[in-house]
């Protein structure tokens, strides 16, 4: 495969090195386009060295071969590694002043970019703008990771790991569209149910869990509904899904109501209450209302999977998570082989959850299981690296269900 890989001028340009190292050693032929920011930090010796291949950043080498179009227009793949404010920025635009940028304007490839940036750069409105835009037309993005930056800060802007880049980006050319033409509905985030104006029950669900798996459905073709209750501020739904976004359990329920009949599969990511406040109170609760303590009383909220199982029409597949807090991985086997024996759903995807692990996390595991309880598959690794574990079970189980 024809892979382009742009490096530009960040520190972060040295770990671009062993992604370079990575694809040539997989058996791509890997093209490195630098541009004369990103020299300063590693050399067009290595570069040249490590791809196996001429290495120039203008747009006057090679005139003769067209070379500032004929690499966008060669690629496969297309991977922006470190991405930096600026290029990102450049991206937007459409400028094309150097040959990373003329390459990206000519290509039809996926393109991947890897943010690397200081935090506060990342969370600038133009940049956070930018990002949008580019996600909009298509971009794919890894990362940016959360962990020490350079200068000691530390926060959201870290360039992925090369490994993680990498897998991300082969992903895309290598994975089969397997779901072309299937309607997926997904649940995400966590419910919020009301106290009064100002108070809520809610959950530490973040929603990148169901947001990656509504991303991973669409890179494989689907035609994708997330319906979103309470996503956190950086975890944001691929332009190419539609949103429905909710806030209670009620809200969710109707809006997986509405949208089932025309789902092919619907999978339930959401972290929904199970209680809803009884009676919910028109002004902010004070102390003085209730001297030394106050009593809420709950309600049970009605249960919108056994629904959905229950209003299911043929060929309709129905996926549930399970999110256990257990001792080990055999009782959350147990939970999960008894929550979908019990919910009658085709497949349930169960993780542990705590204080530190499952919800508001990069990483997940899942151990899937049937309806009779056979574990189907496990996975672990990235919520996206999950995601699409979560999918080749549904493409096996539909896919069976015909045969």
């Amino acid at each position: 495969m024809f892979v382009v890989v742009g490096v530009t001028g960040g520190i972060a340009a040295y770990k671009s090195v062993s992604l370079v190292r990575l694809l040539v050693k997989a058996g791509h032929d890997v093209h490195v386009v630098p541009t004369d920011d990103a020299l300063r930090f590693v050399g067009l010796p290595t570069w040249e060295a490590l791809s196996r291949n001429p290495v120039t950043t203008s747009v006057h080498d090679d005139v003769a071969k067209v070379r500032h179009v004929a690499l966008g227009q060669s690629a496969d793949l297309v991977i922006v590694a470190p991405a930096t404010a600026n290029t990102l920025a450049a991206m937007t635009a459409g400028l094309a002043s150097d040959l990373l940028g003329t390459t990206l304007l000519a290509t039809t490839a996926p393109v991947v970019v890897a943010p690397a940036m200081h935090t506060e750069m990342w969370r600038h409105p133009a940049t956070v703008h930018n990002m949008e835009v580019l996600r909009a037309r298509g971009v794919h993005v890894v990362g940016p990771a959360d962990g020490v930056l350079t200068g000691g800060d530390s926060g959201p802007g870290r360039m992925s790991e090369p490994e993680e880049i990498a897998a991300a980006a082969l992903a895309l050319v290598e994975r089969p569209r397997d779901l072309d033409g299937v309607s997926i509905v997904v649940s995400a985030g966590g419910t919020r149910e009301p106290i009064d104006p100002v108070r809520y029950l809610g959950n530490r669900s973040s929603g990148r869990q169901g947001v990656a798996i509504a991303r991973a459905a669409a890179d494989r073709g689907a035609r994708v509904t997330l319906v979103a209750a309470h996503l956190d501020a950086d975890v944001r739904p691929d332009p190419r899904v539609e949103v429905i976004a909710v806030g209670t359990a009620d809200e969710l329920g109707t809006a997986m109501d509405a949208t089932a009949d025309d789902a092919d599969v619907i999978v339930m990511a959401a972290a929904v209450a199970d209680y809803a406040v009884a009676a919910v109170s028109e002004h902010k609760l004070r102390k003085q209302d209730s001297p030394g303590g106050l009593t809420l009383q709950l309600t049970e909220n009605r249960d919108i999977v056994s629904a959905l199982v229950a209003a299911r029409r043929d060929g309709q597949t129905i996926v549930a998570f399970a999110a256990e807090t257990v001792e080990s991985d055999e009782e959350l086997l147990q939970r999960a082989r008894a929550k979908a024996a019990r919910k009658g759903v085709d497949l349930l995807a169960a993780n542990a959850v705590g204080w530190t692990r499952g919800f508001e996390a990069a990483d997940n595991a899942l151990t899937i299981v049937d309806r009779d309880g056979r574990v189907v598959a496990t996975a672990s690794g990235s919520k996206d690296d999950t995601a699409h574990a979560l999918l080749d079970a549904i493409a096996a189980i539909r896919a069976a269900s015909r045969g």
